[in-house]
């Protein structure tokens, strides 16, 4: 087993004596100053944000494999865990903060209301076409010249108006190529962010979709029309889903036994939990950790 992943804290990367809760860099110089943290699988207590302008390489974000290509864009939430494996003349911008950083900017709006943080159901990544590229990656450069100048007066105040400037636009470009599966439109989508908040909250300890209904105060039969009918899946398929993540992050990531594992997400029979977990994804736990140490760039995504 690997050693337990690593979660970042974004003051690692903070300037010196200017702690503001915000960072931006060229992606070319956040790697070189920060390789051996960010190549191996790791975590964030912040929201990330990526375009690459040049190179290629490999982004797995919680087990699912992307493709880095130019005008590649990349959304991290607080807690997923990814790594990178990148070409020698990767290059692009980046910048993370803390969601006090946004939503203490702004008294109508939060982070979580821009649609590619507001459901871990929606697509982590958005493809940009050159001309899209470039007007992005001047926006980027804004943050990245205001971050890094000499002008302190109210520099806080012109980061969090730049970031929701990006964020807007990113989401217009991510919205257009259709990438939501949940959006904040409509009962059925408020019912789904609610439902998922609370799975996250609870799915070590509450596996049946009647406790879920009944925290959102309606029928079961009426919970799982609304998640066949909105992503093709049932609330147990949606809980189940969680489940087999945590785990196979423990797996992968963890340095505990397979029987704490299981216990540790809520299975006091370990054979039970290993029946589970091979149903689900066609393998057993250890086959699982296994297979996925010794061939971690396998089944990459085709090129777009």
């Amino acid at each position: 087993m690997m050693k337990k992943i690593n979660v970042l804290d974004l003051a690692k990367f903070e300037r010196s004596g200017n702690p503001l809760d915000f960072y931006c860099n060229t992606f070319s110089r956040h790697l070189q100053a920060h390789h051996g943290a960010i190549t191996v699988p790791h975590k964030h207590n912040f929201f990330l944000i990526v375009l690459f302008t040049s190179g290629s390489g490999l982004h797995e974000i919680d087990f699912e494999k992307y493709r880095v290509t130019p005008g590649s864009v990349f959304f991290l939430a607080p807690g997923q865990t990814h790594y990178w494996e990148l070409s020698d003349d990767i290059d692009g911008l980046i910048f993370f903060h803390s969601q006090e950083f946004f939503d203490l900017s702004f008294t109508d709006r939060s982070v979580y209301d821009f649609p590619f943080f507001y459901s871990l159901l929606n697509s982590a990544t958005l493809q940009l076409n050159p001309p899209d590229t470039k007007r992005m990656a001047a926006l980027f450069n804004e943050l990245l010249t205001e971050y890094s100048g000499k002008n302190t007066f109210m520099t806080t105040q012109k980061l969090s108006s730049l970031l929701s400037l990006t964020y807007i636009e990113l989401s217009r470009l991510y919205l257009a190529q259709g990438q939501m599966e949940v959006s904040k439109t409509g009962i059925y989508s408020e019912y789904l962010r609610k439902l998922e908040k609370l799975i996250e909250e609870n799915f070590r300890t509450l596996k049946s979709p009647a406790a879920y209904a009944q925290q959102l105060h309606i029928t079961v039969r009426h919970l799982n029309r609304l998640t066949q009918e909105s992503l093709g899946k049932s609330t147990t398929q949606l809980i189940t889903e969680r489940v087999l993540l945590e785990a196979k992050r423990m797996l992968v990531h963890g340095s505990t036994s397979l029987a704490h594992i299981a216990y540790n997400l809520g299975y006091e029979d370990y054979a039970y939990f290993s029946r589970l977990f091979k149903k689900w994804t066609g393998h057993t736990p250890s086959s699982f950790a296994q297979q996925y140490q010794s061939g971690r760039t396998r089944n990459l995504p085709p090129n777009p």
